[in-house]
C-alpha cells in the first residue's frame, strides 16, 4: 500500500530506535510464550493423580532445557511435599516470565513513543517547509483552510491510524509466528485447520472496509472546508456584523458541520465493525477447534494429552488478539491513508519557482533592471504581453493602471514571486533565473497595500528574519520611517506586542512599521505596491514622508493607485490589459491627453 511505503520511508531514518524496538518486542514475546508453555506441566502436575510418580511426557520440548526441566520437576513429585513444591516452582517461573514480558513490552512503548513523535515531526516539518518554498501563485489557487486542515487534522488522523499501526506490525507478527511454531510443534493437523480459516477470516474483514478510505478522504476535506468559513469568518469579522450577516456565516457554518457529522459517522460505523467481526470470527475458530480436538481426545485418536490440547487452545485464544489488532489496524491504514495521500500531494506539489544548481551568487546591484518581451500567463489567461523597459540605477519607476491590468504581476517578477512565461527579466545583464534566489531577495525590500506583520514584537516585526538584531539599528530605522513616536509612547517600548496581524496598532501605524522594516533591510532595490492606498489622509502624509526618506538614493519600481504620489518618477508605465499603452514622465503624459491624464482626471474628480 502507498501510504505505508511513505510511513516506511520516515521510519528508515531511525534504524537504530526501530531495531531496538524490535528486540525488545521479540523478547516480550517469547517470555509470554514460555508462561503459556508452562500450562502443560501445571495442568500435568494437578491431573497426574495423588499417586503417580512423575510427569507425563509432553509435546512441549525446547532440548535439553525441557528435558531436564522436566526430570527436575519428576524428581520433586515423589510425594505429596514434593508436588506443592514443584507447582510452586512452577508458578514462580510463570510468575517472573510475566514479569519480564511486560518490562520489555513497556520498554518497547517507551521506545516507540519517539519513533511516533519523530515520524509526525519530519512530516509536519516536511509539510511547513514546502509551503515555505511555494510560489506566490500556488496560494492564490488553494483554499488557506485547506492547508491548515492537512498540516493539523490530517496529521492528527496519521497518528491516530497510520503510525498506530507500527506498534500492531512490529510486535503482533513476532507473537502469532512464535505462538504458530509452538502450536505446530504441539499438533500439525489444528494448526492446519487454523493456517487455512485465518485468510478467509481476512477476506472478510478486508471486504467490510474497502470503502473506509473513500470515507476519510471526504471527512478531511470537509474538516477543510471548515477551517477555510472559520478563517474567513474570523478574518472578515467587521464585515460580517456590519452587514448583519452573523446569521448567514452561522448557517453556511451548520449546513458544513452537519455535512461533517454524517460523514463522521459512516466511518465511525465501518471502522467499529472490524473488532466485533474479527471477535466473533475468532470465537467461531476457537470453538470449532475446541469441538475437532476435544473429540479426537475423547476418542483416543489424537496424540495430544488434555494437558497439551489445553495448551494449544490457550496458545491460540492469545493469538486472537494479534489478530484483531491486524483487523483492526487494516481499517486504521485504510481511514490513515486518506489522510497521508492528502499530505503527499502538497508535500509532492511541484516547486514552479526553481534555482540552478549551478546558480550564480550575487551580491550588490550595479546597472539596471531590464524588463525584455517579458510575458506571463495563469494557465489559459494571459496576464501580460510583451514588456519592455528598463529600470537604471538610482531611479524611480511607477507601473499605473486599472485594476487587473498586470502591475503586480510585473512587480513580482522581480524577486522572482513569478517567472515569466516567456521574455526575461535581467539585472546588470543577467537573468534573474541565473542567480540565486535567495541572493536575489537579499537585494530587495518590498511594501505592501496591506501591511503584513506578525503576532510579535515591533522589534521582531522591524527586524523580521534577523535572530540578534541591533536595538540600535532597529531604532534608527523606526525614526526613518517615522515610526519612533508612537513607539516611544507604548508602555513595552519596541518589545510591545503588535496582536494577530498587528491588530493592536492603527493601519498608518501598521505600514510604517513595514516600511521601517525595509528600511532595516538597506536594500539597494526597492518595489512599493500601492503602499498608501488604504490609508487616511494623515496617515497617507506620515507614511508617504516615510516612503521619500526610504527612496532617497534607491532604485525604487513603485506600484501606484494615488497617481499624486509619483508625479515626480522618473518615467509613469501605463498598463492597459497586460500591454504597455503609454510611458514617458507625468508631464509629457498629460500632454499626450491619452490614457493617463484620464486616470489622472477621474481621480481629482473624486
Amino acid at each position: 500500500m502507498k501510504s505505508l511505503r511513505i510511513i516506511f520511508r520516515y521510519i528508515s531514518r531511525y534504524p537504530r530506535l526501530v531495531s531496538l524496538y524490535f528486540l525488545l518486542n521479540l523478547l516480550a514475546s517469547f517470555f509470554s510464550l514460555i508462561s503459556l508453555a508452562l500450562l502443560g506441566p501445571f495442568l500435568a502436575l494437578i491431573f497426574a493423580g495423588k499417586g503417580a510418580d512423575q510427569l507425563p511426557v509432553s509435546r512441549i520440548q525446547l532440548g535439553n532445557l525441557t528435558q531436564n526441566f522436566y526430570t527436575y520437576l519428576n524428581q520433586l513429585i515423589g510425594s505429596d511435599e514434593g508436588k506443592i513444591k514443584a507447582l510452586g516452582i512452577l508458578c514462580l517461573i510463570v510468575v517472573v516470565s510475566i514479569l519480564l514480558k511486560n518490562v520489555f513490552l513497556y520498554s518497547a512503548l517507551y521506545v516507540l513513543a519517539p519513533i511516533r513523535n519523530r515520524i509526525l515531526n519530519d512530516m509536519r516539518t516536511d509539510m511547513f517547509s514546502k509551503i515555505l518554498q511555494l510560489p506566490i501563485g500556488y496560494f492564490s489557487e488553494q483554499r488557506k483552510g485547506d492547508i491548515m486542515s492537512k498540516l493539523t487534522n490530517d496529521l492528527q488522523d496519521v497518528e491516530h491510524s497510520t503510525i498506530s499501526f507500527l506498534e500492531t506490525f512490529f510486535r503482533e507478527p513476532i507473537t502469532i509466528t512464535l505462538y504458530l511454531i509452538y502450536m505446530i510443534h504441539l499438533s500439525p493437523e489444528l494448526s492446519l485447520f487454523l493456517l487455512l480459516f485465518l485468510p478467509v477470516a481476512g477476506l472478510i474483514i478486508g471486504r467490510i472496509g474497502r470503502s473506509l478510505k473513500r470515507v476519510s478522504t471526504a471527512v478531511q476535506e470537509k474538516l477543510g472546508d471548515i477551517l477555510t468559513t472559520i478563517e474567513e469568518t474570523l478574518g472578515g469579522m467587521r464585515v460580517v456584523k456590519a452587514f448583519n450577516a452573523e446569521e448567514h456565516r452561522l448557517h453556511r457554518f451548520m449546513a458544513e458541520n452537519n455535512d461533517l457529522l454524517l460523514i463522521k459517522n459512516k466511518a465511525n460505523r465501518r471502522r467499529d465493525l472490524a473488532s466485533p467481526t474479527s471477535e466473533t470470527l475468532g470465537i467461531v475458530a476457537v470453538c470449532v477447534v475446541l469441538y475437532y480436538g476435544g473429540r479426537l481426545v475423547l476418542t483416543n485418536n489424537f496424540s495430544l494429552t488434555g494437558p497439551d490440547f489445553l495448551t494449544f487452545i490457550a496458545l491460540f485464544t492469545q493469538i486472537i488478539n494479534p489478530l484483531k489488532s491486524f483487523s483492526s489496524a487494516s481499517y486504521n491504514i485504510r481511514r490513515g491513508a486518506a489522510s497521508i495521500e492528502r499530505i503527499q500531494t502538497l508535500i509532492n506539489v511541484e516547486e514552479t519557482i526553481t534555482e540552478k544548481p549551478d546558480a550564480r551568487p550575487i551580491s550588490s546591484f550595479e546597472k539596471e533592471i531590464e524588463f525584455k518581451n517579458v510575458s506571463f500567463a495563469y494557465g489559459d489567461k494571459q496576464v501580460l504581453e510583451n514588456i519592455s523597459f528598463t529600470i537604471r540605477k538610482g531611479t524611480t519607476v511607477a507601473l499605473v493602471g486599472s485594476s487587473g491590468s498586470g502591475k503586480s504581476t510585473l512587480a513580482d517578477m522581480v524577486p522572482r514571486f513569478h517567472d515569466v512565461s516567456s521574455g526575461e527579466v535581467l539585472i546588470d545583464g543577467v537573468n534573474i533565473r541565473d542567480y540565486r534566489i535567495r541572493d536575489l531577495r537579499n537585494l530587495m525590500g518590498i511594501v505592501t497595500q496591506e501591511p503584513i506583520l506578525f503576532n510579535d514584537t515591533i522589534s521582531r516585526n522591524i527586524a523580521l528574519g534577523i535572530e540578534e538584531a541591533d536595538p540600535e539599528q532597529v531604532e534608527a530605522a523606526a525614526k526613518v520611517a517615522n515610526a519612533y513616536s508612537f513607539i516611544a509612547q507604548k508602555s513595552m517600548g519596541f518589545h510591545s506586542n503588535v496582536g494577530d496581524r498587528g491588530a493592536r496598532l492603527s493601519g498608518g501605524e501598521r505600514q510604517r512599521l513595514t516600511i521601517a522594516r525595509a528600511v532595516f533591510k538597506n536594500p539597494p532595490i526597492l518595489i512599493l505596491d500601492e503602499a498608501t492606498s488604504s490609508l487616511d489622509t494623515e496617515s497617507e502624509r506620515l507614511v508617504q514622508d516615510a516612503l521619500n526618506h526610504l527612496m532617497e538614493d534607491r532604485t525604487s519600481l513603485v506600484i501606484a493607485h494615488r497617481l499624486s504620489t509619483v508625479r515626480h518618477a522618473d518615467e509613469i508605465i501605463v498598463l492597459d490589459k497586460g500591454v504597455i499603452a503609454e510611458r514617458g514622465r507625468h508631464d509629457e503624459l498629460i500632454s499626450r491627453n491619452g490614457m493617463y491624464k484620464r486616470l489622472v482626471e477621474l481621480q481629482e474628480v473624486r
